[in-house]
Parts: C-alpha cells; structure tokens; sequence
C-alpha cells in the first residue's frame, strides 16, 4: 500500500509510519496522526508542518547510536545554561555601575538563584518522573531561553536579581531532568561513562565562558553576555525538540505538598542563613534563626515523608546501598573543592603578589584539568569499578587541601599549582562515579527525584565550602589564616573519603576484577 495525498496532509499506511501504542503513550508531542477518513475509519493522516520532523525522529530513535545523539543533546543544553555562571560573577562591578547601584547588594545575582534551584529542584524531578522528562526538559529549556533575554534589558539592580531569581526555576527543571535523559537512554554499565562527558561540560563550560566572555564583556557591555546566550540556548531547545524521545513514566500520583514545603523551608533557610552569615557574622540573631529553622524543617519533611502515600522522596531510598554513601561524598567534596576554590585566589594574590588577571589565569589549572580528566575517569570506572573511582578522587582531594596548607604556612608557589591541578582531577575521578551509584540505586522511574536529591545537596555543600572556609580565611593576609580554612577543608575532604567506601560498584566492574578476560 503506497502513501496518498490527502486534504489534510500525506495519508499512510498504518504499518509504516503511525505510531505504536507505546510510542504514543511515551511521547507527549501533539501527535500529527489524526484521523479524517470519510464515514469515521480511522486513517493515519501525517499533517504536512509535522511530516519531516516525524521521519526525522523515528529515524534517529531507530538508530543504534540513539543515545550518543541524546548525550549531545543534553550537553549542548547544558553548555547553553553553564557557560555565564562564571563570568557574570566576576563582572559585578560592571552591571553595578551600569545600573547605578552597589556591587555589594548585587551578590544576590549569584546568590539568588542558587536558592531558586534549592527551592524548585526537588519538584521538578518528582514531576519528571510522572509527566516525563522530556516534557519537563523542553518547558524548562523554553523559560530558561525567555529568562536569559529578560535578563538582557533589566532595567534595574532589583529587576536583575528577580529575574536571575525567577529564570533559575526553569532552570531546576532542567537539571534532574537532562540527568534522567541521559540516565534513561545508556545502560547501568555505561552510565559512568556519559557521566564523564556531563562533567567535561559542566566543568568546561563556565571556562569557555570566562575566557570568551571576558573580551565581549570590555567591548560591548555587560548585556552582550546574555545576547550571545539566548540564541545558543535557542538552538539547543530545537534540537532537543528533534532529538529526545520520552522517559518511561510513573503511574500519576498527587505531589506531596507538605514534602516540598517542609523540604523547601529546610534547604533555603539553611543556604539563606549560610549566605547570610558571611556579611552579618554568625552570631547575627537573623542567621542562628535560620540556622535553629533549617533543622526544623528537615525533621518536619522527615515526618512528612513517613506518613505520605505518595512521598517527594521515599526515604527508603537511604536505606539502598551507595544512596547515601554517595550524597555524603558529594556533599563533603563540594564543601572542600569551592570553598577551597574560592579562597586559593586571595593567597595567591596576598601571599605572592599576583594581579587579578594572573590570578584568573592560574585558576583556570583547576577547571581544566576537572573537565579533561572527567571523561577519562568515565571509561577508567567501568574497569576498575565506581567505588575505587570515588576513592582515587576523594584521597586526591585530601591530598590537595594539605598541598595547599602547606603553600600557605611555607609560601611555597608550586605546590599551590600542584593542588590546583590535584583538586580539579579530584573532582573529575570521583564525581562521574558518585553520581551514576546514586542513579544505579533506584528505579528508572525515580531518576528525576534521585538526580534532584543529589544535586541540591552538592549545591548546599557548595554554598556551605564557600561561607564557612571565607569566614575562617577572614579576608585575613596571614599564613595562619589560609592555613585553617584549608586544614578545615582537609577534614571535609576527609569525609568524602570516608563517603566513597561504602559506595558499591556495579556488578559488571566486579565481574571485570575477578576475570579481566571477560572483558
């Protein structure tokens, strides 16, 4: 039977190209199958705007290297969404200046949406895993898209703030759900291997950013940033829209409300008052109330969940082998990784004279090697198995934090290049391996929730390494100084290690260990 011109569109034969039942169940795209056939027989009918992308699409779902194409995808979107984070921190005093305001009240411009993300992020993934991770991908790429052009004409430091803080709830939904794309779309054994690759990226990004943002940002302003942004998340919307097929689904349930309330209250009080605590001091009456408030609210969730039909987060999921382990890896590898990232180029500009343009560049060591040693790490864990993996780079990690340590006490240069070097490989060997055990724990359809769970406790370890190591630091030009704040986050590294050895590595790396012939 051959295809026939229809008034509607290009009429097919039901075996070729109309979709099956369970493409129509996983696919939440306006299906361009309607039925016209004269006396009510169901007719296959493509509508001409839908006939190329329909072909298009089941080409490349059929193709062997779907999930390569997925893997792309998603990293050209996360490229898109990563690739500013860096230079408009360091271009405060530019917008401050252009707006008329203080660079000082701006720091909510970074600080914002970090509590946007801890607000929203496990929502989202709830919602990924019942309406689809796709679906919530594509809405979420689309305000982020809409977000970065608002961002472009504020008008006004707090019209800044808002909409930085506002386009960063799109942007929770972006996250857990691109991870349960690519989770979704390889093998358990393969996982560790695209996690690599999500490193790179993620590392990598705001890198690029810097170094090209940087020049575009003395040449053209401030606003140029989020120009050239728009139309690179645009594209990477549209390929998504092309390229992504639909995660299996949960059977739909009602949110847990009193979930996501008490969880919310706990997570921003505590990176509120975190935030807080750096420009007020700890003692301040409004930071201990949110620090006395945050644990409050844990338990309050704790209790919630226990007594939910349908909870945000099972709590069982703790209980799985390497859920937890995993959560306290990534929380302590973060706190020590930023917070020592964040106060290495005070030393090196107080402790050894460098400008702020040498600083910039030898921070970079640190990133780069994180992004190329990701992906290496990736393929390294499917011989050696996730647990050795996130114990290589954990140990590394410590062994940073005491390079630097001992830099600042001896004003001894090199070994801060060294650390530098140390702690960016740190992260790259253990974090692909952290974060597919978490995936691995649970079922495919809880992905979102699970990559949700873990990213919002790497961001409170981020926000945490930063206040808690630059308070101790002090903004002090003392060796001393320097010398705790790295020795503190020496302990904190510590405990990622401790993390790593009880995470499980999957059962094809152990099969690999006892008879390295299998492979």
């Amino acid at each position: 039977m051959t295809a026939t011109v229809g008034f509607g569109g290009l009429l097919l034969p039901p075996r070729n190209l109309a979709p099956t039942m369970a493409e129509r169940d996983l696919d939440p795209m306006p299906s361009p199958f309607v039925s016209d056939a004269p006396g009510g027989d169901e007719v296959p009918v493509v509508a001409w705007p839908f006939l190329f992308q329909h072909r298009l699409r089941r080409r490349l779902h059929g193709s062997d290297h779907y999930p390569t194409l997925v893997l792309v995808t998603v990293l050209a979107g996360l490229f898109a969404t990563g690739i500013t984070i860096t230079i408009i921190a360091v271009s405060l005093e530019t917008v401050a200046e252009d707006l008329d305001t203080r660079a000082t009240s701006l720091t909510w411009v970074v600080t914002g949406p970090l509590l946007g993300l801890a607000l929203a992020m496990p929502l989202f993934g709830k919602l990924g895993d019942i309406w689809g991770h796709r679906r919530l991908y594509l809405w979420g790429f689309a305000g982020f898209t809409v977000g970065t052009a608002l961002t472009a004409v504020a008008w006004s430091g707090p019209a800044l703030i808002a909409i930085r803080t506002l386009g960063s709830l799109p942007g929770a939904a972006i996250g857990p759900a691109s991870m349960a794309l690519i989770m979704s779309a390889f093998d358990e054994n393969e996982r560790v291997k695209a996690m690599g690759w999500w490193a790179l990226v993620g590392a990598g990004a705001p890198v690029i950013g810097l170094v090209a943002g940087g020049p575009l940002v003395e040449a053209f302003g401030w606003r140029a940033i989020f120009v050239a942004q728009a139309p690179l998340a645009l594209i990477a919307l549209l390929i998504a829209l092309v390229v992504l097929h639909e995660t299996p689904r949960r059977e739909r349930e009602p949110i847990d409300v009193t979930g996501v309330v008490t969880l919310a209250v706990a997570t921003v009080s505590a990176l509120v008052g975190l935030t807080l605590a750096g420009a007020r001091g700890w003692a301040d009456p409004v930071v201990l109330g949110l620090f006395a408030l945050a644990p409050c609210g844990l338990w309050a969730f704790v209790r919630a969940e226990r007594r939910a039909a349908h909870p945000l987060l099972p709590l069982e999921f703790f209980g799985r082998p390497s859920f937890t382990p995993s959560l306290v890896a990534q929380f302590s590898s973060n706190f020590a990784y930023m917070g020592g990232f964040i106060i290495t180029p005070l030393l090196v500009q107080n402790r050894f004279g460098f400008t702020v343009a040498a600083t910039s560049l030898a921070m970079v060591c640190r990133p780069l090697s994180f992004s190329l040693s990701a992906p290496v790490a990736g393929y390294v864990a499917t011989r050696v198995g996730e647990r050795r993996a996130s114990l290589l780079g954990t140990t590394l990690l410590v062994v940073s934090m005491a390079l630097f340590a001992a830099a600042a006490w001896g004003d001894a240069l090199a070994l801060v290049f060294v650390g530098l070097v140390l702690s960016g490989l740190a992260l790259g060997a253990s974090s692909p391996s952290l974060v597919t055990v978490v995936a691995n724990a649970v079922d495919e359809r809880d992905l979102g929730v699970a990559n949700a769970a873990q990213q919002m406790v790497a961001q409170i370890g981020v926000v945490a390494g930063i206040q808690v190591l630059s308070t101790i630091q002090g903004g002090s030009s003392t060796a001393g100084s320097f010398t705790a704040a790295y020795v503190v986050g020496a302990i904190f590294a510590v405990g990622a290690v401790a993390g790593a050895l009880f995470v499980r590595s999957s059962p094809r790396a152990a099969l690999r260990m006892v008879s390295p012939d299998a492979a």
